[in-house]
């Protein structure tokens, strides 16, 4: 139902007017800045709508970041496990390389006469019969190894050649129960046989005289005798000396030079002249290395 009478200005009317005073605001606020302050409320009481509204963008895009970030570190962390354990692997290979070269060195500077010639060995493996002191090295009669042949590490005399194979021979050591080495004390040079026990740190010398001139630190040597071992070598040193006049002799005991339990890399004696200096298998470049420091010291 239409109304019968129509109130108000026309519509054309009311849109001029509108612009009219859009003009005259925009006139004020150019010319004047009369609106600075109702903006400045005006935009406080938008901005929570703004951030409202921006809420949800901002939320997405700080979680992407998060979670390509945790990936990110996860996947380096990993890297860094992956290399920790690398160097580490590493740096043992070092410790191995650098502990062998000081016993290479220790063995270059070994005091081997001019008149000896010297081959290098590395041990392979130690007997496991514990009644038996026994190691087998890598070197046979290839290399120019035969039985009776001295063998000795940085320190003093190990043992000998006891059985010798094509590429590998057998040493038997100082200390075992049938091994016997004839020796002198260094200070006086009496001659005495040291004699295995079966113990790595332990030398027996039997038929002592009551009246021999022994004192427990002295310096016992190889005297030479019997053509098997050079004389002159550290063989063991005095630990005690037990005067029982009960007994018929002297109870002496020693304790070997050489460190029996810690063998790695022998010297072999001979006095015949070697094809050439043989190097433990793999370790060539380690001695040329500990050869070229010794010489530099």
């Amino acid at each position: 139902m239409n109304p019968i009478f129509k109130h108000g200005p026309s519509p054309q009317h009311r849109l001029i007017l509108v612009l009219f005073c859009s003009a005259v605001l925009i006139f004020f606020d150019h010319k004047m800045s009369s609106f600075d302050v109702v903006r400045g409320y005006l935009q406080s009481i938008v901005s929570p709508l703004q951030y409202m509204a921006n809420a949800p963008k901002q939320l997405m895009t700080w979680g992407a970041e998060n979670l390509v970030t945790r990936q990110r570190l996860m996947t380096e962390n990993e890297v860094y496990r992956k290399n920790e354990l690398s160097f580490h692997e590493q740096s043992m290979q070092l410790n191995i390389i650098k502990q062998e070269n000081e016993r290479l060195r220790s063995l270059l500077a070994s005091p081997v006469r001019p008149d000896i010639k010297k081959m290098f060995a590395e041990i392979l493996s130690v007997d496991s019969d514990p009644y038996t002191h026994q190691v087998l090295i890598n070197r046979g009669t290839s290399d120019g190894v035969y039985e009776g042949q001295p063998v000795l590490d940085e320190k003093g005399i190990v043992g000998q050649i006891l059985h010798v194979g094509a590429r590998s021979s057998r040493v038997i050591l100082i200390t075992d129960v049938t091994h016997a080495v004839p020796v002198r004390i260094q200070r006086n040079g009496l001659r005495l046989t040291a004699s295995g026990t079966g113990r790595i740190d332990l030398l027996i010398h039997n038929f002592v005289p009551h009246s021999a001139d022994i004192q427990e630190g002295d310096l016992i040597v190889t005297s030479g005798l019997g053509g098997k071992y050079p004389e002159g070598y550290p063989v063991a040193r005095v630990t005690r000396v037990s005067n029982d006049e009960t007994r018929e002799f002297l109870r002496v005991y020693s304790q070997p030079i050489a460190e029996i339990d810690r063998l790695r890399y022998v010297l072999l004696l001979s006095k015949e002249e070697p094809v050439s200096i043989f190097a433990p298998k793999g370790a060539s470049e380690k001695i040329k290395e500990a050869a070229s420091v010794t010489e530099s010291n």
